[in-house]
């Protein structure tokens, strides 16, 4: 079965037996009682006791917790917390941006006084990254209001840009927030992660509890290093088999969206495992967990294993404890998929939920490809693109914009050679399809920005993008109309001129 739901409720459980096969996508699903086994690793692991209770009928019983609940409990100093809970938790890591913080400092201010002082000057990391290369003055404004908050306040971690002509000269300068804050090590397991942007969830792939807040909440945490928040339930999601070749992360978090819904998991906390999961590179991983609040989560997380410890031991040495969920956790829900059995899929406009497979969209005619953002901009997402590009031997016949999301990024796109290209690099296997220059590492136009962002839609064309939303406007115009996708079905599609399946190119 391509995927079954399991329902935790004690008083209603719907099953079906109906195989979801290649082409169809049901909602309801098959009851299981199978949990999944944690992998056994060596490193220290945290595990917050629930209190023994007594029950005259069932003794006694020891209450398991999920990871979320796991991190919260410790990060509000309590034993145990359970769904619906409201507590004050302390924060790890603060992020903000050069969209959100001058309002979040702002507010800071405002309820804290002018002369007042962060909580604590380490744990706030300021990334300009949204709108960065532009000439509006007021986005350019809200970077030079940044600096001069972290230079009052002394924030150790601002990653600043002050030369906007040449992005190579301002060696501080990172690039999109969410794939910065781990490559500078500032994600690891166990903690608590908070940013002014939805898609901070992203850093949930190192198995930390990661949200995003609104400025006032953000204001708040720069004076006190605490937040409120309600513990979650949490949604568990079960991935197994081996993983296609021709499938990304990216296929699987618009699969699981397509079946739950944009509002499926609405401050819910969505949990993956199996085996298919364990298997997935971080940067995979970070996809994943990228776009849960495309379906409404509050964050994803998934398990800490030896992939998410090399990497994080790579870049940081500050220590870390790692959580589980307990095996007789409670879940709201289970979904289990077959990975061997999914095939590449878009979304189709408006929204992230609507779901069909490539295939089904040959006929759709495409203006554009954009390839980046936190969510396909990574190294390796630079990467498949090019390998098919490699592959087809073929030239786009669309414009293919690329942005790279940091800076490292955009200098392994130079440097690294594609596996099976004889030494080639991504830059060069681009230039010989045709594709524009990358350009400079930035949220770029998954967000639309100023009039003058590069690849920004500023006509009602159709893009194929590795964005993550697609709702009216979100790339720039109103009336343009957006297909998310897989780096691979993107560079599929441009070489076509319309929404392929990366099947053709890829053995």
């Amino acid at each position: 079965m391509a995927s079954s739901v399991i329902s935790s409720s004690p008083f209603v459980c719907k099953s079906s037996k109906k195989d979801l096969g290649l082409s169809s996508f049901p909602k309801s699903s098959q009851i299981s009682v199978n949990r999944c086994q944690k992998k056994s690793i060596s490193r220290k692991i945290v595990s917050v006791m629930a209190p023994q209770r007594s029950s005259s009928t069932t003794g006694s019983v020891k209450t398991g917790m999920t990871m979320t609940e796991k991190i919260l409990a410790k990060a509000s100093e309590k034993s145990q917390v359970v769904p619906g809970d409201n507590i004050w938790v302390n924060v790890d890591v603060l992020m903000t941006h050069d969209v959100c913080g001058p309002g979040a400092f702002g507010i800071f201010k405002r309820e804290f006084g002018e002369k007042a002082k962060v909580w604590d000057p380490e744990k706030i990391v300021v990334i300009p990254d949204h709108y960065i290369f532009t000439t509006d003055k007021r986005a350019n404004r809200n970077v030079d209001i940044m600096r001069e908050h972290c230079r009052e306040q002394n924030i150790k971690y601002f990653y600043d840009i002050t030369d906007l002509g040449d992005f190579r000269a301002n060696p501080d300068y990172k690039g999109v927030c969410h794939v910065a804050l781990a490559q500078e090590g500032h994600c690891r397991p166990g903690e608590v992660l908070l940013g002014t942007d939805s898609h901070t969830c992203t850093a949930g792939a190192f198995g930390q509890f990661a949200t995003g807040i609104g400025n006032t909440d953000a204001g708040f945490v720069l004076g006190t290093g605490k937040i409120l928040l309600k513990v979650p339930p949490t949604m568990r999601f079960i991935l197994d088999g081996e993983m296609p070749s021709y499938l990304q992360a990216k296929d699987l978090i618009l699969q699981i969206i397509g079946e739950i819904s944009v509002a499926g998991a609405t401050y819910k906390t969505m949990e993956f495992s199996g085996t298919t999961i364990e298997s997935l590179t971080m940067e995979e991983r970070m996809t994943l967990c990228n776009m849960v609040v495309e379906a409404g989560g509050k964050n994803g997380v998934i398990p800490p294993d030896a992939t998410t410890f090399n990497y994080v031991e790579n870049r940081t040495s500050v220590p870390f404890e790692p959580v589980y969920s307990d095996g007789n956790a409670s879940f709201v829900a289970d979904y289990r998929f077959d990975v061997s059995k999914l095939e590449p899929v878009v979304a189709k406009p408006h929204s992230p939920d609507n779901r069909a497979l490539a295939r089904e969209c040959k006929d759709v005619k495409i203006d554009r490809v954009y390839i980046g953002s936190c969510t396909g901009g990574k190294t390796e997402d630079f990467v498949a693109a090019a390998k098919l590009f490699h592959a087809s031997g073929k030239k786009v016949k669309v414009p293919t914009f690329l942005v790279p999301a940091t800076q490292k990024v955009w200098m392994d796109v130079y440097a690294l050679p594609v596996p099976g290209s004889g030494g080639k690099t991504c830059a060069q296997i681009f230039e010989e399809a045709g594709c524009d220059t990358p350009t400079s590492p930035s949220c770029g136009a998954c967000l639309g920005g100023p009039a003058d962002t590069y690849a920004r839609l500023n006509e009602p064309q159709v893009c194929v993008s590795t964005t993550n939303r697609n709702f009216p406007g979100r790339m720039g115009h109103k009336e343009g109309q957006i297909y998310l996708a897989s780096p691979y079905t993107a560079a599929a599609s441009a070489l076509t001129g319309h929404v392929t399946d990366p099947r053709e190119f890829l053995q």
